[in-house]
Formats: C-alpha cells, sequence, structure tokens
C-alpha cells in the first residue's frame, strides 16, 4: 500500500469519453492515471470499467486538441505529451464516409479515419476495382462552388437517396486486406474487353462479393446522362480564378481524415488528381477507364477545359450518340467479336504511347540517326494593330529545332531563324472544315514567351509536323520510338473530325430521340437550336459509329488528352517581386505562368530542368531551382500551398513508375516527396 501523499505525487486524474451508441450507458470516464502509462495500458483500463461486452478492436484515442490520433500504444503518456486538461476520445477508426464519384453517383462505404489520405483511398480503390489508386485523391468542395447546390437543397425538404450505392459492409472498408487477385497479372480477366461488362465467370472476384454484377455495372458502364436542369445548376467555371476554385480543396495525402476536419456521414469528391494514366488494360480496368471518361466527360460539359466547336461535336458525338447508346444496349454484351478486340487493343496501345511517351517497338529505333523535316510553311507572325503577315518559307525541323530559310535552295546557308522548341508550349489550330490546319508556337524567351504560327497545308503535314513539335518540346527528337504513333493518333484525332453530311440527319432531325442539351457545354446550346445541334452531332458521329463500346471511350480519353489545357490544375499565386496576381498551372511535366487578365502563358518550367523544390513553412512560400540557374518563389493565394508542393512531388513520383514493377507501390517515397516538414 502506498500513502495517500504518495499517490498524489504521481497520479493525475483524466477524462476520457467513450463514443458508443448505447442509450443509458455511462460515456464518460474519470481514470487514475500516471505519466509513465502506456496508451495500451489506458485503453486497456479503460475497456475494463466500460460495461459493455463488444468488439473493441477498432477502437482507438482521439485527441480532441490536438487534432490528433494516439496510435502508437506502446508511447507513454509523457512521451504523447498527454497531461490533465487533455479531452481523449476512445472512437472507432472506420467510419462512414459517403464519396461522390466522378460519374456523379455516390457510394457510402465505411473507410479509415485514422490512416493517411494516401492509404485510405488506396482501400477504397481496391474495393472498386479500381486499379492505380495513387492517381486518385480525395477533394472537398470548396465554398464556392458549393453556393448554387445549397440553394437547391433548401427548396427540397428531403434530399435524395435512391443513387446512393451502399457499400459499408464490404470487407475492405472494415479494415481487411483486400483480394491479391485483383491485382495479379496472372488473373484470369474479370472484365469483356469490348463492352467493358463484368465477365460472369469471374465476378467472384470482386473483394469477395462486396461487388455484386449490379454494382460493377453502376460504376463500369456509362448512364443516361443528366438533365439539361440539373447541368445548369452546377458550377460552371468563368475564368481562370473560377478554375482556380476547383483544385483548392485536395485534402492532404500525408495526414488523417479526421485531422483534417473530415466527420462521418460528410460526403467527399473522389477524383482522378494526377492525370498521367498508367497501364491501361479493358480486361481489368472496365470501372478506372469509365471513371476517366465520366470525368472527362463532365469537365467539358462544365466548360472546366476549354474546347472548340468542332471538337465539342466530337465529344457530343461520341458521348451522346454511341456511348450512351451502346450502354443501354444489350446487344453489346454479346458483341465481342476478334476484330472488334484488335481495335480496342489498337486504341489502347496508342493511348499507352500518348501517356508514357514510347511504345514497345523496337528500342534500337532510337539509337538511329536522328531523322528530319523539311517542308513549305507558312509563317504567320502576329503584329500591331491586329493584323498578320504570313509568308511562305522553307522550314527544315532536326533534332529539337525548327530552322527556316527563303527558299530551299538557300537551306545550304545560314537560316533566317532558328528556333529551339524545348520548354515550349504547342498549341493546335485547327479546323478540318475550314482546311486550317495550324500550329501556334509558345517559345520561352528572357522577358516571356515568343509567339510563333506555323500553318501546314494538309492533315498529313500537320500530323507528322505536329508530333515533331509535342516531342521537341519535351525534349525529345523524331527518333524516339513514340513519333511514329504520336503522328497516328493526331491523324485519327483529325479523321474524327473530318465528317461529311448524312442525308438521314439533314432531313429527318426531329426523329431522333436525343437531347442535345444533353451532351454540349451550355455555351453551345446558347448558340444553336436543338435541331441543328442533333444535326450536327449526327453528322459528326458518322466517323464514330463503328466503335465498341471501349473503344469509344478511350477514344474520348485520347480527345480530351488532345486539348491544350488538358491535365492543368490552375491556383491563384503571387510570385516573388510581383506587384500583381498571376495563375499557375501545374501539369504532369511543367508548371506555366499565366496571365489572369489574359489567360495567355508568360512563362513554362519543364520538371526535366528542375534541381531541387522546398517550402518555407513559415511563410507558406514554394521555392523552385531550374538548370541554368533559373529560380523562382511564389506564394499560393487560392489553396494552401502543401497542395502545390504535393503535386509536384506527386508528378515526379507518378514518374517512376514501371510496369515491370506495377504490383508494388513505394508509399514511403510518395510521402518523402510530397509531404514537406510543417
Amino acid at each position: 500500500m502506498v500513502s495517500s501523499t504518495e499517490y498524489g505525487s504521481h497520479t493525475w486524474e483524466l477524462l476520457l469519453t467513450v463514443d458508443h451508441q448505447h442509450e443509458g450507458v455511462k460515456n464518460q470516464f474519470l481514470l487514475p492515471v500516471t505519466g509513465d502509462l502506456h496508451v495500451g495500458g489506458l485503453m486497456l483500463k479503460l475497456v475494463e470499467k466500460i460495461e459493455i461486452a463488444q468488439d473493441w478492436s477498432d477502437y482507438a484515442f482521439w485527441w480532441e486538441q490536438k487534432k490528433c490520433w494516439l496510435l502508437k500504444t506502446h508511447w507513454t503518456l509523457d512521451k504523447c505529451g498527454v497531461q490533465a486538461d487533455a479531452k481523449l476520445i476512445f472512437t472507432t477508426q472506420h467510419k462512414m464516409l459517403r464519396l461522390r464519384l466522378p460519374n456523379m453517383k455516390t457510394v457510402r462505404l465505411k473507410v479509415s479515419f485514422s490512416s493517411m489520405v494516401f492509404r485510405a483511398v488506396s482501400d477504397i480503390c481496391k474495393l472498386l476495382n479500381i486499379r492505380r489508386s495513387e492517381e486518385l485523391s480525395l477533394l472537398k468542395q470548396s465554398e464556392g462552388t458549393l453556393k448554387k447546390k445549397k440553394k437547391k437543397d433548401k427548396n427540397s425538404k428531403e434530399p435524395a437517396t435512391e443513387d446512393i450505392l451502399n457499400l459499408g459492409n464490404s470487407p475492405v472498408s472494415s479494415g481487411l486486406p483486400a483480394n491479391a487477385g485483383l491485382y495479379s497479372k496472372t488473373m484470369t480477366p474479370i472484365y469483356d474487353p469490348v463492352s467493358g461488362s463484368p465477365a460472369s465467370s469471374t465476378i467472384t472476384w470482386f473483394s469477395d462479393g462486396s461487388l455484386n454484377e449490379q454494382n460493377c455495372s453502376i460504376l463500369a458502364l456509362s448512364h443516361p446522362t443528366c438533365s439539361p436542369e440539373m447541368l445548369a445548376e452546377m458550377y460552371q467555371p468563368r475564368t481562370l480564378a473560377d478554375k482556380a476554385k476547383l483544385n483548392a480543396g485536395w485534402l492532404d495525402s500525408s495526414r488523417s481524415l479526421m485531422e483534417q476536419g473530415v466527420q462521418e456521414e460528410d460526403q467527399l469528391l473522389l477524383r482522378f488528381k494526377y492525370y498521367t494514366f498508367f497501364d491501361l488494360n479493358p480486361k481489368y480496368d472496365a470501372v478506372r477507364i469509365n471513371q476517366i471518361y465520366e470525368q472527362a466527360r463532365w469537365a467539358i460539359l462544365l466548360e472546366e477545359i476549354d474546347c472548340t466547336e468542332e471538337e465539342m461535336l466530337i465529344f457530343a458525338a461520341l458521348q451522346a450518340y454511341h456511348v450512351s447508346k451502346l450502354s443501354l444496349s444489350s446487344e453489346t454484351q454479346d458483341s465481342a467479336c476478334d476484330t472488334e478486340v484488335d481495335e480496342v487493343e489498337a486504341a489502347l496501345s496508342n493511348l499507352e504511347v500518348t501517356l508514357e511517351g514510347g511504345s514497345k517497338s523496337n528500342i534500337l529505333e532510337d539509337i538511329t540517326d536522328i531523322p528530319k523535316l523539311a517542308d513549305n510553311l507558312k509563317l504567320v507572325r502576329p503584329k500591331k494593330l491586329a493584323l498578320k503577315a504570313i509568308k511562305t518559307y522553307w522550314f527544315v525541323f532536326r533534332d529539337t529545332s525548327i530552322s527556316y530559310f527563303k527558299n530551299k535552295e538557300s537551306a545550304q546557308g545560314e537560316p533566317i531563324e532558328k528556333l529551339n522548341l524545348k520548354g515550349c508550349e504547342v498549341v493546335p489550330d485547327v479546323n478540318v472544315a475550314a482546311k486550317k490546319f495550324g500550329i501556334k508556337l509558345l517559345i520561352p524567351v528572357a522577358d516571356g514567351m515568343n509567339e510563333v504560327y506555323l500553318r501546314c497545308d494538309n492533315e498529313d503535314q500537320y500530323a507528322r509536323w505536329m508530333a515533331a513539335c509535342v516531342l521537341a518540346s519535351k525534349g525529345r527528337t523524331m527518333a524516339d520510338s513514340s513519333y511514329q504513333p504520336e503522328v497516328q493518333k493526331i491523324l485519327s484525332f483529325l479523321q474524327m473530325k473530318n465528317w461529311t453530311m448524312c442525308s438521314q440527319a439533314a432531313s429527318e432531325p426531329e426523329n431522333v430521340d436525343m437531347k442535345p442539351e444533353c451532351f454540349v457545354s451550355p455555351r453551345y446550346t446558347k448558340k444553336f437550336k436543338s435541331k441543328q445541334l442533333i444535326a450536327r452531332i449526327l453528322e459528326a458521329h458518322q466517323n464514330v459509329s463503328q466503335m465498341s463500346l471501349v473503344e469509344a471511350k478511350l477514344r474520348f480519353i485520347q480527345a480530351w488528352q488532345s486539348l491544350p489545357e488538358f491535365g492543368l490544375s490552375y491556383y491563384i499565386v503571387r510570385f516573388k517581386g510581383s506587384k500583381k496576381d498571376d495563375v499557375l498551372g501545374v501539369s504532369y511535366n511543367r508548371l506555366i505562368r499565366i496571365d489572369m487578365a489574359t489567360g495567355d502563358p508568360i512563362t513554362t518550367w519543364r520538371f526535366s530542368n528542375m534541381k531541387q523544390w522546398n517550402v518555407n513553412w513559415e511563410i507558406r512560400q514554394v521555392a523552385i531551382e531550374f538548370d541554368q540557374n533559373v529560380s523562382i518563389a511564389f506564394t499560393c493565394l487560392s489553396a494552401d500551398c502543401k497542395i502545390i508542393h504535393e503535386y509536384i512531388g506527386g508528378y515526379i513520383f507518378l514518374s517512376t513508375r514501371s510496369k515491370d514493377h506495377n504490383e508494388t507501390l513505394d508509399e514511403e517515397l510518395f510521402h518523402k516527396l510530397t509531404g514537406g516538414q510543417e
């Protein structure tokens, strides 16, 4: 026995709250503890006091004031810094969360609120059968993007719940390991590679049955689109500042949901954060391909990314009259003929080349003599007073540079000008119907960007020069194995744009059951009448009508990737030494400084030229050093600087992936590159 004075000198009382659902049962306990008591021992003492017999294995202590979990059960209270004024809540680590997927469907499932978001997203993706979870993250909608929705909610007394897919009893969300078979190279294909529907013989692979065939269909197949009224009520960014709001709410991947203020039954968005889609395979990735397609579709409909009228009609034709109809048609389930599979494989091969910058062709191609292009092209230089000077020159493309001469005969001498395209921005300026094939080059110079326009005579010439410019901007030459596939991809996209008038579509658009307002952005519904839109969508459909369902989605994704603004996430920043705000565009391979007023690029910095980057957490400033003694520093005004820091580190992490190691993910490296030291 110890005396009361000795007891009082070492022991103090700690108030603990138990988060349970049992009415009439005590939920607060005042326990005598000592500083050398470890967290696990405190749990044991508390459970012995609670008069409820249940499984407490998922419970842990949440420290309310410090907003942190006490998960290291071998640490003592002294080491954790817990004192008598601490408010500790004994609560479950896995809680229910609502996630809105890219296809606008809401799923309700149990998620770890104590794991880092990176790990939680990995568990969610295993449950939803989405490979490559590192490409996705969780997004909290900012207040600016919720205004319209809140107004609608006030008028409706009861929120609609029929669209919520409840996966609350799934094994992954309960903290159990996912079925390893889903990620095995040798497993049986679980989707039909043409229709994207689950293969019935392998439906049991889905997380031990937590996803039944109906739920798989909801996630892997596209369904009838929203009404024009619903589209009108959704947030549509009008300016670059509006687009910056879309990216302000990304959660910190190195902290838990609970630490970031997320509560049970909250709704978050599950989105593809990084636009580098690696190792897409229709046999395993029907859900992933469909969700990428849906994210692209909504980005175009809500004008989160700009496209021309011609491109909008192609997107409408692919999604409206093709994907929607094939998704609803039961005939596609049995149409897996060999020729269609070959087309899907070909489209997939092109897509992989686009994303990875390489193909499976002979490696010897990359070490042969570097080819060159030589042609007569028109050079367009913007002049003052909005006039343009257009003149034909003899152009020679060699390595990563373009030189131009007065004519072919003078090509042996000194060029009029030599343009180094490494690090430049390449923007297509094409109107197939008007036979306009232009390439806009924004070349970095000391005081900003030098604009150069090239005009080609035909599609073939444009495809060859455009592909060469795209590769040169990344520091690659035409000897790279991705050059020919890039040419074919551009020609394929031009072919989709090159449609002819369909007599039936022109004469009888009223006979077609279609709401064109659901398939084009509001800007174009205001510009054209409904019958005009239907006729033009049907015209565009002629070139995509023979595609299978999965191929149509892959083509849609390819067309999305061809847009100049693809993959750019915008943030409002203030550069060091500047007196005005600018927009920073973050892409998978570069950073772009953009004038907020005009939307014109000012400077581009490639990740390949980056030596190091760091964050001054006290003043929330990001500093980056590049080759040739170039350094920049900026503070982020539209979001936390940690989001941009994580974006840069995340893209560098994703660039290290290899198909040889596609079943392992170096989580430690990800946190090393993105975590930061606050």
